[in-house]
């Protein structure tokens, strides 16, 4: 037996032939090339208990070493998804097209044919499970990404692939969201951008605002042209149409939009047309990593952007900035997706341990009056007298006290929090350091997402379930009692990390990567086999 170059099988001697071979191969031969097929099958499958299991449920009868149309289509479609794994920023390499049909071509025994079976099963599970769901594990690259990606087995994806339509069923394995469609297509675009050269010279350092003039106010001037945020302009001055130019530049990257080309925003237009396509790829393996039902609402909290949103159908009904983690070891949020539950008007802070050995007790054994709004609780929740306690006994390990800041407006959560109860003691509230979401940058809280407009987010979350949000809310928080308010329904919320998206109206942003994961996510693309492409025209 042989395997051409072009996929067209000689016909494998299966069950489904045997009736029609007899008349020219004995019956003991014929049985004897099965028998060694499916030996060679489970030879190859020894070992991967998902394709394994998988050949013995279906009595190891072939999915693409068979003969006939249906059994061709499959491997066509198989070749033809694996040759593009890299536009969707796969590493083409994890799949070795080229060795894959080598092998094909080189089959010419019945037991080789069992072997290229597995082999073929192998890939193909591996190429399914990485479009659809990302190949990278989040948390063996970042201790914050904790985020658990639902991954399917092998066996699952052979048995819907050989009920389906083979092209039909590996065109539909990516991401149906409009967002990974969206950095497909820009994607493509910044690949154009590289072959052509990427976007001229970089602007040398040093602000530039309006009414400046000179060579960098020119090279400042095509750079935006390039780019697409000006039409082009002989004007060697910083006028009118420039500073629109910056300003809509800042706007797509997260920038303060003032208008001014200062160093954070000559940072940004200075980065290369590689360093977004590696941004865009980072984000394409991120949407992988995402639940396939984000919820037709759900909670989109970005970190890099700072935002918080709701979600309804598709479409931002609702935004807010936010502030996240501090960009240190044990202060970053974490990625992963929950439940919204309930709000809690009127919250109590529940000090977290970790907080408290870190930094009040060091103060507390200097002076027990130390944070005196916080009140000191023993195991029972009984008011614990400070003056009566000498903490310098105390290590961070043996601190037998909980604290607590009551109800109020100067409370560290502010008047609302929305909890979505997690083993990282993650939630959404408001904050009474209100001045904090005027910086630029806002990543100064202990892990927690605080929110610039909580009142006007507890009203859009319970618009669900009441008829006027606005007066059951306040009339809740009058009462200045902590007050448990369940959501009839619950809310999906996904924290995650985006240095690269497209907004609802089609534009692309960009943002500052913030704790440097997308970095390090990009390194390990990188050594798994992914490469910028440069596409002509």
């Amino acid at each position: 037996m042989s395997l051409s170059f072009r996929l067209r099988f000689r016909p494998l001697m299966t069950a489904a032939v045997l009736a029609g071979a007899l008349a020219v191969v004995p019956v003991s031969a014929a049985m004897a090339q099965v028998t060694a097929y499916k030996q060679a099958v489970a030879e190859a499958s020894f070992g991967d208990e998902t394709v394994g299991a998988f050949y013995r449920q279906n009595g190891y009868q072939p999915v693409w070493t068979g003969e006939g149309e249906a059994f061709l289509a499959r491997r066509a479609a198989l070749i033809e998804a694996l040759s593009m794994a890299d536009i969707h920023g796969l590493p083409a390499s994890r799949y070795d097209v080229e060795g894959l049909m080598a092998r094909m071509a080189a089959a010419h025994t019945v037991r080789d044919m069992g072997l290229l079976e597995v082999a073929m099963s192998r890939v193909f599970a591996r190429f399914a499970s990485d479009i659809q769901t990302g190949f990278l594990v989040p948390s063996a690259i970042d201790e914050g990404m904790v985020r658990e990606v639902a991954r399917r087995g092998a066996g699952e994806y052979l048995a819907e692939f050989q009920a389906a339509d083979p092209g039909r069923y590996l065109r539909e394995l990516a991401p149906h969201t409009t967002q990974y469609r969206a950095l497909l297509k820009l994607k493509l675009g910044l690949e154009r951008e590289l072959a052509a050269g990427g976007w001229g010279p970089t602007v040398p350092g040093g602000k530039l605002a309006p009414g400046d003039s000179g060579d960098r106010v020119v090279q400042l001037r095509n750079r935006l042209i390039a780019m697409g945020y000006m039409d082009r302009s002989a004007a060697a001055t910083y006028d009118a149409a420039l500073q629109k130019a910056v300003q809509s530049f800042q706007l797509a990257h997260g920038l303060e939009p003032d208008g001014i080309a200062g160093d954070a925003t000559l940072e940004e237009i200075n980065r290369s047309v590689a360093d977004r396509l590696k941004s865009v790829i980072v984000a394409l393996e991120r949407e992988r990593w995402l639940p396939r039902d984000r919820g037709e609402r759900h909670i989109l909290v970005n970190q890099t952007d700072f935002s918080a949103k709701i979600v309804d159908h598709g479409r931002v009904t609702f935004e807010t900035r936010s502030v996240i983690g501090m960009n240190t070891s044990d202060r970053r949020s974490p990625e992963f997706s929950d439940e919204m539950e309930h709000m809690v008007i009127n919250p109590s802070w529940y000090v977290p341990r970790s907080i408290i050995t870190k930094e009040y007790l060091p103060k507390l054994r200097n002076n027990p009056n130390a944070h005196g709004y916080l009140e000191i609780t023993d195991s029972r929740g009984r008011r614990v007298d400070r003056n009566a306690v000498d903490f310098n006994q105390f290590s961070t390990r043996s601190f037998p006290f909980a604290m607590r800041q009551p109800p109020g407006r100067n409370n560290a959560l502010g008047l609302v929090k929305f909890m979505f109860p997690n083993k990282y003691n993650i939630y959404l509230h408001d904050t009474p350091q209100k001045h904090l979401f005027a910086r630029e940058v806002r990543a100064f809280s202990h892990g927690c997402i605080r929110l610039a407009q909580p009142f006007e987010f507890a009203y859009a979350l319970l618009a669900a379930q009441e008829a006027d949000p606005k007066s059951f809310f306040h009339g809740v928080l009058n009462t200045g009692r902590e007050t448990k308010v369940d959501l009839t329904q619950h809310v999906p919320v996904h924290i995650i990390y985006r240095t690269a998206y497209v907004d609802d109206r089609g534009n692309p942003g960009f943002r500052r990567d913030v704790y440097g994961r997308d970095a390090k996510i990009w390194d390990a693309l990188s050594r798994a086999g992914v490469v910028l492409t440069a596409v002509q025209g």
